[in-house]
């Protein structure tokens, strides 16, 4: 099934803009800003599942993740000692089993405090298991805060976004299309689609226009999500599309169109493997949520047998919409890509001569007029380069990077070439 938003002014701000807004939040404990008396952020520990962690992964850096006072990113299901001193911020779906461990860690006080975030709306039974587990460990006073987020979307670039990464197999087409489903798995696929669309409004701040073609399950899903749309306004005091938190609400003029159309009507598209950047990036390599992991060997190592192929390195690159170079050309011709790689290096190597010849000039000597009027002008030159060497470097960085993964999409394709001439 292929869905497709179209907002109009109700989203000024991209989607992957108010996300990233939405999860910043989340980790200052739901405040815009805390910070302690030093104005240092406030050191805490982030817990989260796989759902969690294909959300925030391609929208905030480990870097990032410090600067809001993160010390450690943990696996809810992995092996956490305790650490009594220091807050805990939890992002996770409210699943049986999620639930379960979060009440073993109040049993346990693995935490001084804990921040539970839900990535969907948790049930009230579920809640309630959360308080009986805290009342039980005589930890309620250490439950700080609880929140639903409706943060169940990937957000990969300002326009675009995908329902879910974790078992995304059980909403394919091909799940949906299967002649033996039931109509108990068919709902429960309605309802997995229905709450991830859900969520993007709201974190859109924005009630839909909904059109979708009928007779299929795209007229399915915009049934329930219609449903679960009016159900939320029917309480104006409580709407998630009310208030000033998440920008403009239901009474816009102004509202977001939802095209809800049956992967049947288009299956050509996803068969079609166009010659650009990013579609032989994501074709040919390993290329999942922003990230694209390489295997890169280091060279040749001499051995008492012989030159051999040293050990092949794993590296991972992460192709995000901040990349200037992958924003620009990730929709041009691969063999234009390799040209502007080209293009981009030799400018970054003319201004790193352009620096040395700077530093070269510093050196100058004598006392005369010219000579001295010659070292001013390029002093003021030198601190103008200087303090463009961050970008500079920057740039080095993006050159590196888009070399590596173009040389890697290349010998993909010759690869492929020698074979079939085979």
């Amino acid at each position: 099934m292929a869905a497709a938003a179209a907002a109009t002014a109700a989203a000024a701000a991209s989607i992957r803009e108010r996300q990233t807004v939405a999860l910043k939040r989340m980790l200052n404990f739901n405040v815009p800003h805390i910070k302690n008396s030093t104005g240092e952020p406030v050191w805490k520990v982030l817990i989260y599942d796989r759902f969690g962690q294909d959300i925030i992964s391609p929208l905030l850096s480990v870097k990032e993740l410090r600067d809001m006072g993160i010390t450690l990113h943990l696996l809810l299901h992995s092996d956490r000692d305790p650490i009594p001193d220091v807050p805990a911020v939890y992002f996770v779906m409210p699943t049986e089993e999620n639930i379960d461990r979060m009440c073993q860690d109040l049993r346990n006080q693995l935490y001084e405090s804990y921040y539970l975030n839900f990535i969907s709306a948790i049930s009230r039974s579920k809640l309630e298991d959360i308080a009986n587990a805290a009342l039980a460990a005589s930890a309620v006073t250490q439950v700080a805060k609880v929140f639903d987020q409706y943060l169940n979307f990937i957000t990969l670039e300002d326009d675009m976004f995908v329902l879910c990464n974790q078992n995304k197999e059980l909403v394919s087409y091909r799940a949906i299309n299967r002649p033996d489903i039931t109509d108990t798995e068919m709902e429960t696929v309605m309802d997995t689609i229905v709450d991830s669309l859900f969520c993007f409004f709201v974190t859109l701040g924005a009630v839909p226009i909904i059109r979708c073609s009928r007779g299929t399950a795209a007229e399915m899903v915009a049934v329930k999500l219609d449903k679960k749309l009016r159900e939320n306004l029917r309480d104006a005091r409580n709407s998630l599309f009310t208030g000033d938190t998440l920008g403009a609400g239901q009474f816009s003029f102004q509202r977001p169109l939802l095209v809800l159309v049956d992967r049947n009507i288009d299956l050509a598209t996803p068969l079609h493997h166009t010659w650009t950047y990013q579609a032989l990036v994501h074709d040919v390599l390993d290329f999942h949520l922003n990230r694209v992991n390489l295997e890169e060997s280091s060279g040749v190592e001499n051995s008492p047998a012989g030159a051999r192929p040293k050990r092949k390195n794993k590296k991972s690159y992460d192709l995000t919409p901040v990349d200037k170079f992958w924003q620009k050309h990730k929709g041009s011709p691969f063999p234009e890509v390799a040209e502007s790689v080209q293009q981009e290096l030799e400018s970054y190597r003319a201004q790193e001569d352009e620096v040395k010849r700077l530093k070269s000039i510093m050196g100058l000597e004598g006392e005369d007029e010219g000579a001295i009027s010659m070292l001013s002008d390029n002093t003021a030159k030198l601190t103008s380069a200087v303090s463009s060497l961050p970008e500079l470097l920057e740039k080095k960085r993006l050159i590196d990077l888009h070399t590596n993964v173009a040389t890697a999409v290349l010998e993909h394709i010759k690869k492929t070439v020698e074979d079939k001439g085979q």
